[in-house]
């Protein structure tokens, strides 16, 4: 990813980390934190990966998917692009994953 497409990748990520927490209002979400955003190379998308403390992954999804329209005005707003990219969301397994690794570990230390 060039360094331009990094920025605007961060720029995204404070814009909607910002806008969850204060303008979405939406109790499907809860508590979600955006873990990366990858934005392709024409910054026509951008992919934001997620976690959320709240249990029901496909609530969290569909609060989020309403509020897209939202989270995209607030991107547009804050950053200064021709064109504010498409918002997609995706669940970020990876803390979950590493976590299971971590006690995979720590079963055979104990073994």
């Amino acid at each position: 990813m060039s360094n331009r497409n990094e920025r605007v990748a961060e720029e995204v990520k404070k814009v909607v980390s910002e806008a969850l927490r204060t303008t979405v209002d939406d109790s499907d979400i809860g508590m979600v934190t955006v873990t990366e955003v990858e934005v392709t190379k024409e910054l026509e998308t951008a992919t934001i990966y997620y976690t959320s403390l709240n249990d029901n992954k496909e609530q969290v999804a569909e609060g989020l998917n309403r509020a897209k329209g939202l989270l995209r005005s607030e991107v547009a707003k804050e950053i200064r692009l021709r064109k504010a990219p498409e918002l997609e969301f995706k669940y970020d397994s990876s803390i979950e994953y590493g976590n299971k690794i971590e006690s995979l570990l720590n079963e055979i230390k104990d073994k």
